[in-house]
């Protein structure tokens, strides 16, 4: 197999600054979430929809995006993706209600799903089955970066020229990257096949999910990604109201997250290539298991310490690293016809499983460490049964 060349590196850095327009509209945003509450007068509850409204419209707009690129073709679909993401944007820098920043938000949302799901479509369309590991892995850990530098980078945007200038940033590298793109990037999409309509689309998720090996592969994707958002969403929580601990120190701490999920990333790009897909995906489950019992230990069988949340978190998220990336590259492979609506899929399926997960724990808070651990585990254990269904599968020769 040809090793991969410097034009190929900066096609697939391309492909990763794609991806970050995701991050662009959700955690960048973050930091600005006060100044925004004070400057239109309204409510936390209102201040807070207008980030938790990106959130369903990213979910919603995966599922959407990859079908119309089967039918229409990924460039133009990128394309008008990150122009909706450049004018919601706009909407958002010159609004002077919150109405209009709510629909510039929505808007905002909608263009950026294009780029975590078109990235990943248009990788395997380029670089084929043997190198998509790899090569999703390589855009995973890129993409993992945006979390870890947007919301320090959007702070320090609105301390020092105020909340707009987040929105304007977003409209600049959205500008940039529209133009990079149309030059860059080619049509990919195979001849054949395709969604145009909402009953193809509706036809299109049939014909996926009848097929076991897509199923098992996009919810072990959600369930490994709803165990870590489970123990992210209530990390603060343990850290600073059961044991009592600064911000700052949860701060720090909460490191651990991304570190082990980069690890995990650094670990598939360098071995995805020798070892079957099914063969990651199972050792991602029996990590992913491992981590959710250590830390059901450590919150009930001894005194609850920061390590003792942290470094199974770690494990966790090094498995979420390991695993992920073949189990997109396993659905998006099943069919190469619909391979656009099966990366949708997927990432619909990981964000679905993510805020329900950490909804769930918030909505069984009881102010002990109990609620984490119960949603945790049966996450890790589907998991393990989704890895142990392709075991089976790949025996029977499906």
């Amino acid at each position: 197999m040809k090793p991969l060349g410097p034009r190929d590196y900066g096609f697939i850095g391309l492909l990763a600054a794609i991806t970050l327009i995701n991050p662009l509209s959700i955690h960048f945003y973050l930091p600005a979430l006060p100044a925004i509450k004070a400057a239109f007068s309204v409510s936390p509850a209102t201040a807070q929809l207008t980030f938790s409204i990106s959130m369903f419209t990213l979910a919603a707009m995966t599922l959407a995006i990859g079908s119309l690129s089967d039918g229409l073709g990924r460039k133009p679909v990128l394309l008008a993706g990150i122009v909706l993401f450049v004018a919601g944007s706009s909407i958002c820098a010159l609004a002077e209600v919150i109405e209009v920043l709510i629909l510039g938000r929505l808007l905002q949302a909608a263009g950026a799903a294009s780029g975590l799901v078109l990235a990943r479509t248009v990788a395997r369309d380029v670089y084929g089955l043997d190198r998509l590991t790899q090569i999703i892995a390589l855009l995973t850990m890129a993409y993992t970066m945006g979390p870890m530098l947007a919301p320090p980078l959007g702070g320090a945007l609105v301390d020092g020229l105020g909340w707009r200038s987040i929105f304007w940033f977003a409209v600049a590298a959205g500008v940039l990257l529209a133009a990079f793109s149309a030059f860059s990037i080619r049509e990919t999409r195979p001849p054949g096949g395709g969604v145009q309509s909402s009953r193809a689309m509706l036809a299109a998720y049939r014909r996926l999910f009848r097929i076991p090996r897509f199923s098992l592969y996009v919810l072990h994707s959600g369930f490994v990604t709803g165990a870590f958002f489970a123990i992210a969403a209530s990390s603060s929580f343990l850290m600073t109201e059961m044991l009592g601990r600064p911000a700052a120190e949860y701060g720090l701490y909460f490191l651990f997250f991304p570190a082990g999920y980069l690890l995990g990333n650094l670990i598939a790009a360098r071995i995805g290539l020798r070892v079957p897909i099914d063969t990651m995906l199972m050792a991602g489950s029996v990590l992913n298991l491992g981590g959710a019992a250590a830390l059901a230990a450590a919150l009930w069988l001894a005194t609850p310490t920061p390590l003792g949340i942290f470094v199974p978190g770690f494990v966790v998220t090094l498995s979420q690293g390991l695993a992920l990336p073949s189990a997109q590259s396993g659905a998006i492979a099943v069919d190469k016809n619909l391979a656009g609506t099966a990366s949708g899929i997927g990432v619909f399926m990981q964000m679905f499983f993510g805020a329900a997960a950490s909804q769930l724990t918030g909505l069984l808070a009881d102010g002990t460490p109990t609620p984490t651990i119960l949603v945790v585990l049966p996450l890790a254990v589907a998991a393990m049964a989704a890895s142990l269904g392709l075991g089976r599968l790949s025996a029977a020769g499906r």
